[in-house]
This record gives C-alpha cells, structure tokens and sequence, in this order.
C-alpha cells in the first residue's frame, strides 16, 4: 500500500512497527530516519512530521511495547484474582515476567526507566498500577508487615536495579539466581511469616485492616477516615 493512500494512524502504526523491529534487533542506534522509512515503507518527512525527531519516535516505540505488556500483566492479576490464586505466588510470578521483560527488551527499558521519561509514561503508571493492585491483595491477606506504598516502592526499585545490574554484565557473566535471590530479600522485609503472628502480627493486622479499610461501608466516611488515621500510625516503617 502506498503512503498515499494510507490513513494517519495506519501511516503511524507502520513507522512504529517498523521503528520497534530496528530497536528490538539492533538498538537505539539502529533507529535511524533512513532505515525506518525503508522498512515502513514511507517518506523520511512523514516520520518528522508524525513524530516529530528520533527522540519522539523512540519515545512512541517504547511506549507502545511497554503498553502491550502491560495490557497482559492486566489480563494475568484479573485472572489470578477470578481464580483465587495465592496473593504471594501471583506476586512472585508477575516479578519474573518484569524481569523476563526488561532483558528480553534492554532498549526499551532503558527507556522507560529513564527517570525523566518514566513520570510521562501512561503505560508505566498502568503498570504500577498493577503492582499495587498486586500488593493490596497481599496486604488484605494479612501477609503485609509494612504499608502498601512502601512495599510498592520497594518492590518497583529491587525490580529496576536487578534487571539493570543483569543488562550491565556479559550474559554468559550473569547469576542466573540474582533474581530469585533479589525477590525473596524483599519479601522477607515486607512479609509477616503468617497473619497475626509476633512480633510483626499486629503491624500485619493493621496492614490489611487498612487494605479493607474503604470497603467498610457499615462506618461513616468521617469514621473511615479517622480509622485510616490511625491504621496508618500503627503500620508506618519505623525511621521514615
């Protein structure tokens, strides 16, 4: 089909297929506005004017890489919430799908974890999301001695410096147990051993009474606010 003819977002759709081939097998460097055009089948001023600069079309690559894992980590906690599966095994196999994703796809993690593009990301705010989504069903399974945002934070930050540290060795270099490793060091600093249980039972209670806390309707939105207050006391991480 010839440029003419085609519509705006099919044009679009092409130069960012096109763009992503190039990333995924050769990098950033790869990119360049003759090698897109080529492959997309279009113009070089088509790629300026639908984008903008190399920086921009990158930018929509990563985004819509990014997007179309995220819509499948969204499929995966709504079925593992549909079935019941075990809050902590659900967020044990969602890490290592992060961690599969950012070594299978180094430029654009790069990307993405670039802390002035990240913020600008919809995708990656999805997926954080998702994360919390995640974690909030640990916590209203009273597996949860920290509050939710710190354990999130925790969570995102160990993912980033593992897949980063892994990118930065050889592959043949590469601990094949760091994630493993990385994953259960976390987990033993946000998780009680079971609901309930000293010393972290009743940091662990309050953690997913404060999880529940919005769906008790049987109390006033006054009363809930006042129980989050005080929940929120009892769960802050001591030092912060």
């Amino acid at each position: 089909m010839s440029e003419a003819v085609r519509s705006r977002s099919d044009t679009r759709a092409a130069i960012v297929d096109a763009a992503a081939w190039l990333l995924h097998h050769g990098g950033p460097g790869a990119v360049t506005t003759r090698g897109v055009a080529e492959r997309a089948g279009v113009q070089a001023p088509t790629i300026y004017r639908l984008f903008g600069d190399k920086d921009g079309l990158l930018e929509a690559v990563a985004e819509q890489v990014l997007a179309t894992f995220v819509a499948d980590k969204h499929a995966a906690v709504a079925a593992a919430t549909a079935a019941d599966v075990d809050p902590l095994d659900d967020l044990r196999a969602s890490w290592h799908r992060q961690i599969e994703f950012g070594l299978a796809n180094p430029a654009v993690f790069r990307l993405l974890n670039d802390p002035e593009r990240a913020s600008d990301s919809p995708a990656a705010r999805t997926g954080r999301r998702i994360l919390q989504t995640r974690v909030h069903r640990v916590a209203a399974a009273g597996r949860l001695r920290v509050p939710e945002p710190h354990a999130v934070d925790l969570i995102h930050a160990a993912g980033v410096g593992t897949v980063q540290t892994l990118l930065a060795t050889p592959p043949e270099r590469r601990d094949p147990a760091l994630a493993d490793a990385m994953v259960d060091a976390v987990l033993s600093r946000i998780l009680t051993d079971a609901p309930a249980e000293a010393p972290d039972g009743p940091r662990a209670t309050a953690v997913a009474l404060r999880a529940l806390a919005p769906r008790l309707r049987m109390l006033s939105e006054a009363e809930r606010h006042l129980l989050t207050e005080w929940l929120d006391r009892i769960t802050e991480v001591p030092g912060r």
